[in-house]
């Protein structure tokens, strides 16, 4: 007897196809599963059948071997509980295969025959609709996840039960309502922030146009509040951004409830993360790290030189490129990782190397090895570098609040607005995802602009990535106050934010 079913397994962020095939026949009673399964996947062998007889449903006493096609491709995760649940009631003609051929399945079954909350659905989702399905079978608490692809029928079951009973025509799954996701409410805001007029400045420049920022200060200074903050001055998530970001969220097992994610991602790692945490892989299943998670969003490094040197090192390729490559020996994922950094550090080790108020208390040596903890390469790939100073008597005791970040955020959507219109169909949103030449072509310099970006390349020592990033940012500038051509201004402006040119920590503003 056979029976075939259609599931998905997912690999890195992508659902692959997957034909369960079920064969009964002669034997003593067992369930073999082939085709390359995973550790997870094995160990559905003990929850399919319990989970089968607690449905009150028949499981065969014969030899029971399942097939997972194509072989050459590794599957992993509870995904695949459903359909070998599915492919052995089928071969055993305990449910109809009318339905079968047209939906896939997809979800962990419990020993009681439920269907928990599984991590991928959205993956599974759209790899159904991609191979052209016309819908999917998943767990109800994955429901509304999956139901976010659009022209996909979504059976949403709480059991084994309903699913064999949707698969007989016997039971109809409730409608799912599609509501499209809110950004949860902030709790914080850029009016609480005291003083630091050019952070501030820098920090809406750098949300506009999607420029990574390096702010060096005293202990103290404002630097963690300015970080968290920034992610309530970046523009809402377009409907394709959610889509991305929700995917890798729910690979990642952080959808449990099955909610959306409307809210640009912001993620703070502890200085102790490792390389695989940070940038993602692991053992056997390999999963989205924090440079993924934070994909269209915000990924703050609070104490960047704490970190792991390797680990840091590892950010130059997502910086550059936006994926991050995972290469094991049965072959490669790749994890997108669009996200801003936004990183802050002490300038020595002490934490008060040029402060007006405080003497260092570390002598050159220590300084100069602190220092050489970030590497020029990384540094350079930072558009944006601020010394934070310490705030004065009079900003701490001042009462007038600043500018809202509603307001700010209004300035940012229209600049970025004018950037999508200027690059629509070139596979870029903002400023800072332009490659170099296309940077060079489109900053659209004034002829007094041009003399002093010449004058700069030698005063700021720029290296061709250097030069490439000041013109983004200077474009930025412009954009914000709505010039078609960057001026002599808005070049100063973005120069004033390279630091000292040289990578230093130490006075970086």
């Amino acid at each position: 007897m056979y029976g075939r079913v259609i599931g998905v397994t997912v690999v890195g962020v992508r659902g692959h196809r997957v034909a369960v095939e079920a064969h009964i026949g002669r034997g003593l009673p067992s369930l073999a599963l082939t085709g390359m399964p995973g550790a997870a996947v094995q160990d559905a062998r003990g929850r399919v059948r319990a989970a089968v007889e607690g449905s009150g449903l028949e499981w065969p006493l014969r030899r029971i071997v399942v097939n997972l096609s194509p072989g050459n491709l590794r599957k992993d995760g509870p995904g695949l509980d459903l359909p070998v649940a599915m492919s052995v009631l089928a071969a055993s003609r305990q449910v109809p295969v009318e339905r079968l051929g047209r939906y896939a399945f997809a979800g962990e079954v419990s020993l009681e025959g439920g269907l928990v909350s599984t991590p991928g659905v959205l993956s599974v989702a759209l790899a159904a609709a991609g191979s052209g399905l016309e819908g999917v079978v998943v767990p109800a608490s994955n429901g509304a996840e999956a139901a976010l692809v659009e022209g996909l029928h979504v059976v949403a079951a709480t059991t084994l039960s309903e699913a064999v009973g949707f698969a007989r025509g016997s039971w109809s799954p409730p409608e799912i309502e599609r509501a499209d996701p809110t950004a949860p409410p902030s709790g914080v805001d850029f009016s609480e922030v005291r003083g630091q007029g050019q952070a501030r400045r820098a920090l809406e420049v750098a949300a506009a146009g999607g420029h990574n920022v390096l702010m060096v200060g005293s202990p103290g200074a404002g630097k963690t509040m300015l970080a968290r903050r920034f992610a309530t001055i970046m523009p809402s998530l377009s409907r394709e951004e959610t889509l991305e970001v929700t995917q890798l969220h729910s690979v990642a097992g952080l959808l449990a409830t099955g909610e959306l994610v409307g809210g640009r991602p912001f993620r703070a790692p502890h200085h102790s993360a490792s390389v695989a945490g940070l940038l993602g892989g692991g053992s056997g299943f390999l999963r989205p790290g924090e440079v993924s998670l934070a994909h269209h969003g915000v990924l703050f490094l609070d104490e960047l030189t704490e970190f792991r040197r390797d680990a840091i090192e590892g950010l130059r390729q997502p910086l550059e490129d936006g994926r991050v490559v995972i290469t094991r020996i049965g072959g490669a994922v790749e994890f997108p990782s669009r996200f801003t950094l936004v990183a802050a550090a002490n300038p020595c080790p002490c934490g008060f190397d040029g402060d007006p108020r405080r003497a260092c208390r570390c002598d050159e040596h220590r300084r100069q090895i602190y220092r050489s903890k970030l590497s020029g390469p990384l540094v350079d790939r930072i558009d944006i570098r601020l010394g934070i100073p310490r705030l004065s008597k009079a900003e701490l005791l001042g009462e007038a609040p600043g500018e809202s970040s509603d307001a700010i955020r209004i300035r940012v959507e229209e600049a970025r607005e004018r950037q999508r219109r200027r690059y629509r169909g070139g596979g870029v949103t903002c400023n800072g995802q332009l490659p170099g030449p296309v940077a060079r072509r489109e900053a659209r310099l004034t002829t007094d602009a041009e003399r002093l970006l010449a004058r700069a390349v030698d005063s700021f020592a720029l290296t061709g990535r250097g030069f490439d990033r000041a013109l983004k940012v200077a474009r930025t500038v412009a954009d914000l106050v709505g010039e078609d051509r960057v001026r002599p201004e808005h070049l100063a402006e973005a120069l004033s934010y390279r630091g000292t040119g040289d990578g230093s920590l130490a006075r970086a503003g």
